[in-house]
């Protein structure tokens, strides 16, 4: 390809689909791009990370990013991917939700021009324009609209797009007019943000391809300029389910809803088969060092790669050194220096007992604690287990058997972690 952002999108395993052959000429010169973020909650998810590495790809290659929010479609809900009508939420909830976004993105856009740097162009002093659909669609009188867009748009054409005719087909549930209405709205963004901002292409995942092309279409019927599209392919995990979910929901960018621990160990659970595919769509490694990591026969390494430049895009760089240093006490580094939040969000799926602060303050004998949280079936047990060398605090072996738990063993402001040979753990929380 002629421009290097396609080129490097394309090696990456990025591209899925594009409007017109002529995109790739185009981007030989800068030029302005827009993607759209539903505000449908105060934070993006794992979902929108393909998104965002999108946007900083084109701006890491001298393009101009716009960061659209859409407070107006956010009112409407999008069909796409959706078996139900959506909740439709309120203006003043959907507001805090876009002023949210908005610096969640600058945020990540910001920190993605400061990692692997080499041979990028300067933004220094420039930010990323977020704008929100709601300052230009709320004014628009219904008649107006429809005169002015509607009158652009066939509806056997618009049944003809995948999120319409995927509802349709589901004859009890079928499709709100509301929801019909909004590739309209989405396809006047376009329209509007060309115009207003000279933005000439539209980003978004393979399931936008019909929203994206409605707004081609209205351009090309509006002016005689031209706009282009391009999306992502969607990624699902290797068990079939969409990529970024977990059993207790959605995994979030937001580190108040999905702690960076919780965040950097979905990572490192990516399945062999895709963490390659993986290192190339989601990090700014280059694609040639990728592919060299990847012939070396490093178990894991890949995995711990990945879920590390992932944490710093999202959440900083001391963050994810952070959770690195404190993910090896997982596997038998010293349980030290962490807060009561961190040490229960790294052992959430761990077995837990809560005991009195007065206990503790009192000193509680090890044996009778193991025996207590069902680590070892009596404190004889405990006995062989300590004089065997199984026995451990916070990953420190214990070797006396008439030692005596205290306060001083705290890992943390209120807890600390007992261990009974490689891998059972049981965490201990004072009240």
């Amino acid at each position: 390809m002629k421009s290097t952002v396609l080129e490097d999108l394309d090696r990456r395993g990025l591209i899925f689909q594009i409007t017109h052959d002529e995109l790739d000429e185009t981007l030989q010169d800068s030029q302005t791009l827009y993607c759209g973020f539903d505000p449908t909650a105060d934070s993006l998810h794992a979902g929108s990370l393909l998104l965002l590495m999108g946007l900083a790809n084109f701006r890491r290659h001298g393009h101009k990013p716009v960061a659209l929010v859409g407070g107006a479609t956010g009112l409407i809900g999008d069909p796409t991917g959706k078996s139900d009508e959506r909740v439709l939420l309120t203006d003043d909830i959907l507001t805090q939700n876009a002023d949210a976004l908005g610096i969640q993105i600058r945020t990540i856009l910001d920190r993605a021009m400061g990692m692997h740097t080499q041979s990028l162009v300067s933004t220094k002093g420039t930010d990323i324009p977020i704008v929100n659909n709601a300052d230009w669609m709320k004014p628009w009188s219904f008649i107006d609209f429809l005169r002015d867009v509607g009158k652009h748009f066939r509806v056997n054409a618009m049944m003809q797009k995948d999120s319409v005719k995927s509802r349709l087909n589901e004859r009890e549930q079928g499709i709100s007019y509301t929801e019909f209405s909004y590739m309209l709205i989405q396809a006047y963004d376009f329209y509007h943000l060309l115009e207003n901002e000279g933005c000439v292409l539209q980003i978004g995942g393979s399931d936008q391809w019909g929203n994206i092309t409605a707004g081609t279409d209205l351009i090309r019927r509006r002016t005689s300029k031209s706009a282009y599209g391009l999306t992502f392919p969607l990624l699902m995990t290797a068990d079939g389910k969409k990529m970024g979910k977990t059993e207790s929901g959605a995994l979030w960018l937001d580190a108040n809803k999905t702690k960076p621990y919780v965040f950097y160990q979905y990572w490192v659970g990516r399945d062999d088969s895709q963490v390659v595919d993986l290192l190339k769509k989601f990090t700014f490694i280059s694609v040639d060092e990728i592919d060299e990591m990847a012939k070396a026969d490093n178990r894991g390494e890949l995995q711990r790669r990945l879920a590390y430049e992932l944490t710093w895009l999202v959440h900083g760089k001391d963050v994810a050194d952070t959770v690195v240093a404190a993910s090896k006490m997982l596997f038998g580094a010293p349980i030290e220096n962490l807060s009561d939040e961190d040490l229960a969000s790294l052992f959430a799926d761990v077995p837990s007992t809560q005991i009195k602060r007065e206990d503790l303050e009192n000193g509680i004998g090890l044996l009778q604690l193991f025996s207590d949280t069902g680590l070892q079936k009596s404190n004889g047990a405990a006995r062989r287990l300590v004089e065997q060398g199984g026995a451990y605090i916070n990953n420190n072996r214990i070797s006396d058997t008439d030692r005596v738990v205290t306060m001083d063993d705290l890992a943390s402001e209120s807890m600390l972690v007992l261990r009974a040979g490689k891998k059972k753990y049981h965490l201990i929380s004072v009240s």
